[in-house]
């Protein structure tokens, strides 16, 4: 009975683990193909092969030497600049809304929350109309301020699994550095923060990844201001029909250089991120 029931597990967690490679084969084969063609020495944007015949670093290299018609190196630098400063207003907008809602009691304090969640079920996409006409009532269309205003002005309403975090550290410490004469403001940043690593890192990721992904939005403010894309526009603009032909290659090279960035970032702190999802997600 035991042998029979050890083979059928055995045979179960191998079925199990041939079908997760098969999707994983399917999941990662269109970024293989990216990577692989990134690198292809021929040009143009017929592929007649699956794998390249000759290889060859020039699309690496045209990205940041020709910048004539297209110009990436200067979207890869708005795209970072914007992903920082939206990162750091985002992050602190982020934790200490949590916090507030975590640790203090006024009277707004449970319609604010419940008005944070509606909102939140709303996509984003809805409001992008209205967002460009006030910006460009403020004359701020087609300027990277504006994208940074638009991805941290609402960060705040993400305060969910912060809250759920800052819930799990036990209330006694705030009281006892109260009696020790401790203002709220000095408990958040001298004691809450440093033992938050976890939901900190997760709240700086994902504040990142937002503004260095986007396209519609950037799509939207930008127009046809080509100095200040991002590189997802870019990268889009260099598959139109005029450009598709001399710069697919590039594009392929120009979306595997997009992607190191925030892979390196994420590997580096999963450990963090997974931490501060499964500790945030608790009933506050």
């Amino acid at each position: 009975m035991i042998k029979s029931y050890k083979l059928r597990r055995n045979l179960a967690n191998a079925l199990i683990y041939v079908i997760l490679a098969v999707l994983g084969l399917i999941w990662i084969s269109p970024l293989l193909w990216m990577v692989l063609h990134s690198f292809r020495a021929e040009g143009g944007s017929a592929v007649q092969y699956l794998i390249p015949e000759t290889y060859s670093f020039k699309n690496y290299i045209s990205l940041f030497t020709d910048t004539s018609q297209l110009d990436y190196p200067r979207w890869f630098l708005n795209t970072l600049v914007v992903a920082i400063f939206a990162c750091i207003i985002s992050t602190l907008s982020v934790l200490m809304v949590s916090y507030s809602f975590s640790r203090l009691r006024f009277k707004a304090r449970r319609p604010l929350i419940n008005v944070g969640m509606i909102l939140g079920m709303f996509p984003g996409f809805m409001t992008m109309i209205a967002i460009y006409y006030l910006l460009k009532a403020m004359n701020l269309t087609q300027t990277l301020p504006a994208l940074v205003i638009c991805y941290s002005a609402g960060a705040g309403l993400g305060y969910q699994i912060s809250k759920g975090f800052f819930d799990t550290i036990p209330r006694a410490m705030d009281e006892a550095a109260t009696i020790d004469g401790a203002t709220k403001n000095q408990i958040f940043w001298k004691i809450i923060l440093p033992m938050s690593k976890p939901i900190v890192v997760y709240t700086v990721l994902t504040s990142f990844i937002g503004p260095w992904t986007d396209f519609i939005l950037v799509r939207i403010i930008m127009g046809d201001n080509r100095a200040n894309y991002t590189v997802s526009v870019g990268l889009q603009t260099m598959i139109a029909q005029q450009y598709i032909g001399k710069y697919f290659t590039r594009f392929l090279a120009g979306s595997t250089l997009v992607a190191i960035p925030i892979t390196v970032l994420f590997l580096k702190m999963q450990s963090y991120y997974v931490e501060g999802v499964t500790a945030g997600g608790v009933k506050g």
